[in-house]
């Protein structure tokens, strides 16, 4: 019989291509949703998109209630908790991120210990790494690093940073260190499996329906959720992946650069895409009055690199193309008429 993988998150951006993965692989599928109904959406987009939706079953649970968290463990052998809020626009209360963010991390995982899992496959984030430091930094960015919560850094990037860090700490005290391996990718692009957006689509989507035009100096690091969906299915099973984090990220575009790329790619979109870049006065000045430019002017002229060696080698090649990436995502886009 095969192994069941309690997949969270299950119809999120990431999470559906970890379970696409993870059925085309043989495993069986328990996904969590927040709210059963969307269960046939779900199904209908595994099933069109080649998995067999026979190994496939839902469980409510939600990240904020107890509620279902043991049960839903039952005859499991792995899990991979993808479920966590992802927003481009920060809340007036920060809580509203980070406490979904650490408490769903922390039924997840507690319920997965007490259960005995074989091996648990966090989805963490860059954004738990390469924030907090020294603006003149120009060393790669790599597991070693953590984000400094304690320096000013946005509500996303503390919940990201602590969920992560509270799953380490509650498999260190159970002393299961190396049952727990975690994925940080950076900005996700890549082909969406239904009309769903998510965050970083609806980005893309202000590129190709003109709402952006003109692009602050910002970089963003980015990866194909194929690749990320990939190294999910791969940390659970592989022995270098134990206790491990994964630090994964292509290539790093500037929002012009992203422009460029989806004008040549996609030329009748070419007048809606941003021409030019904007003075960085002119976003400081605009940052006054809106409290999300003001949480991204760190960032203004700073570009990351990252070290992903620890990630390409447990891929077996290197990671696709940004570019492709970014051209994926646009071609999702439109061929379902969201743009």
């Amino acid at each position: 019989m095969a192994d069941t993988v309690l997949l969270t998150g299950v119809s999120g951006f990431v999470g559906s291509h970890v379970a696409l993965q993870l059925l085309k692989a043989g495993y069986r599928v328990r996904g969590s949703l927040r709210n059963l109904d969307r269960s046939e959406e779900v199904r209908q987009t595994m099933g069109a998109h080649g998995a067999d939706v026979s190994n496939l079953e839902f469980v409510a649970l939600d990240l904020l209630n107890d509620k279902g968290w043991d049960d839903a463990m039952q005859g499991v052998k792995y899990l991979q908790p993808t479920a966590s809020p992802f927003v481009t626009s920060m809340p007036d209360d920060e809580m509203e991120l980070i406490r979904p963010a650490v408490d769903g991390t922390t039924r997840a995982i507690s319920a997965a210990l007490k259960a005995k899992v074989k091996h648990i496959v966090l989805t963490s984030s860059m954004a738990a790494i390469m924030y907090g430091h020294p603006r003149e930094r120009t060393k790669a960015f790599s597991e070693e690093d953590w984000t400094d919560t304690q320096i000013e850094t946005n509500a996303y990037t503390r919940s990201k940073t602590l969920a992560e860090r509270k799953a380490w700490e509650l498999v260190d005290e159970a002393n299961r260190h190396d049952d727990l391996s975690v994925i940080n990718p950076t900005f996700i692009l890549g082909p969406l499996l239904n009309e769903d957006p998510g965050t970083s689509g609806a980005m893309i989507t202000r590129f190709l329906t003109g709402s952006l035009p003109a692009a602050p100096k910002i970089g963003f690091t980015c990866i194909d959720v194929r690749d990320v969906a990939e190294l999910h299915v791969l940390a659970m099973t592989r022995p270098e992946a134990k206790g491990k984090r994964h630090a994964s990220a292509a290539e790093s575009l500037t929002m012009l650069e992203m422009a460029q790329v989806l004008k040549a790619r996609f030329p009748a979109y070419a007048n809606k895409l941003p021409k030019f870049e904007l003075p960085d006065w002119a976003v400081r000045l605009y940052a006054v009055f809106d409290a999300d430019a003001r949480s991204s002017l760190g960032e203004l002229g700073h570009r990351k690199s990252v070290n992903a060696k620890r990630a390409t080698t447990l891929l077996g090649r290197d990671f696709i193309p940004a570019k492709d990436a970014l051209e994926a995502m646009g071609k999702s886009l439109i061929d379902h008429k969201l743009v």
